[in-house]
């Protein structure tokens, strides 16, 4: 994996070869121009749809945009942030995509992440010339995209770069801040990813997988990169991925709420509730890594030694994100998605009977865990957590589909039923 291209391009030798890239200019007129403007109205991303469809309902503004499945958010990478997924592969032709909307979409997508850490993967398989959007549109997305957007990304990851997009860099190096540019990784084989973040959990097209496949046969034996390491057998005590009900039995008091919930949850409630920002930040990934082993090993964990607010809020997110299936079960699933259509007056008892129809560990377990949400956004003020920006971190981790990845579709009504939990708590919860 490599950062150091726009540090010190110097001479690199991708300009020597810029001539030969077909590279489009703003001026070029077999692209379509992107001066389209779009109203409130028609950049509002909280509109209703369909849980039964993965995609936004064709009267949707961005349904032409959502329904390619360009983005995508994956869950939490190894750090602790989220993750934003770009699939080049996804583009259709120039003339099929509003290029404007597409702006609008990803930047909709971000403003829900944007005050927390981030992370950023763009799969360039698949972008041609007859997807590839301008130059004048790239230079117009990175302006469009302000410091609110580039302060808190913390990486940008580009998976099997070529030529082509190694000359786009040096091109745009003049716009492009050293500090930004610091950010910036080539990633040239998907198993060079899984120290970033699991890739079971980003939903590669198969296009990509394959042609991952293809590198790898086309090297020579001796330059072969290394595959994803396999994954580990669950140890005797494993307490990351592993079932709710299985972690109730191996409890000696027969407690519901897994330790690790009951050991963060107690250092945060002591010493995190006026921390600003608690759980947008990430963590030290080898502390991260170090506390889950001591667990999984069944070695007992002492947040109030190690002293670190950020990697108990981690910890937190990482155990409810690894569970095999999330704390409000794939069941609940299309209920919550459709949750908006819910009239206000009936919210609080139909959400009273959607979570009782809970296992018994998982309902102890979340109603541990949002009564400690309320403590935190009570000292909002401080922390500046509030609900919203509660259910904003913590809806994806409470619950996502059967194949872990999420469109912008099902985040808003995850996010939003997440808020109105913990807005109705004292009530839900009686």
């Amino acid at each position: 994996m490599s950062s150091e291209l726009l540090v010190d391009l110097g001479e690199d030798p991708a300009t020597a070869q810029l001539g030969q890239l077909k590279l489009a200019t703003i001026e070029d007129q077999q692209w379509p121009a992107d001066e389209s403007t779009l109203s409130k109205s028609e950049t509002d991303l909280s509109q209703p749809f369909d849980a039964s469809s993965p995609h936004l309902p064709w009267d949707h503004p961005f349904y032409d945009i959502a329904r390619h499945q360009i983005i995508e958010v994956a869950g939490d990478d190894n750090f602790g942030r989220k993750v934003i997924v770009f699939n080049a592969c996804r583009m259709p032709p120039q003339h099929q995509l509003d290029h404007h909307k597409l702006l609008m979409y990803l930047k909709g997508t971000l403003d829900q992440y944007v005050e927390s850490d981030y992370t950023l993967i763009y799969f360039h398989h698949g972008l041609t010339s007859e997807n590839k959007p301008s130059l004048g549109w790239l230079r117009e997305a990175y302006r469009e995209f302000d410091r609110k957007y580039k302060k808190n990304i913390k990486a940008l990851y580009i998976v099997h770069p070529t030529m082509f997009i190694k000359t786009l860099l040096i091109l745009f190096k003049p716009f492009i801040s050293f500090k930004f540019g610091k950010k910036i990784n080539y990633v040239s084989y998907l198993s060079e990813l899984e120290d970033v973040v699991k890739c079971e959990q980003l939903l590669i097209p198969a296009r990509v997988k394959d042609y991952d496949n293809n590198l790898r046969l086309s090297l020579k034996p001796s330059a072969q990169p290394p595959m994803s390491p396999p994954r580990s057998p669950p140890l005797p005590n494993q307490v990351f991925g592993v079932p709710l009900t299985l972690l109730r039995q191996r409890s000696p008091d027969d407690d519901c709420v897994p330790m690790v919930m009951r050991d963060t949850i107690s250092f945060l409630s002591e010493q995190g509730l006026e921390i600003e920002g608690i759980f947008r930040r990430s963590a030290n990934v080898t502390l991260v890594k170090d506390v889950q082993l001591k667990y999984n090993s069944g070695v007992s964990v002492d947040f109030r030694e190690i002293e670190d607010v950020h990697l108990a809020a981690v910890i937190l997110k990482t155990f409810l994100r690894e569970l095999p299936e999330p704390l409000l079960t794939y069941q609940l699933y299309n209920d919550i998605i459709n949750f908006a259509s819910v009239s206000e007056d009936s919210q609080v008892m139909v959400m009273k009977t959607l979570l009782e129809s809970l296992p018994e560990e998982n309902f102890a377990s979340l109603r541990y865990l949002v009564m400690f949400l309320a403590q935190v956004s009570a000292n909002s003020e401080v922390n500046k957590m509030t609900n919203s920006n509660l259910a904003v971190v913590f809806g994806p981790n409470l619950l996502w589909g059967r194949d872990n990845a999420m469109s912008l579709s099902a985040i808003g009504p995850i996010n939003n039923f997440t808020r109105a939990l913990l807005d109705q708590q004292h009530l839900v919860f009686t």
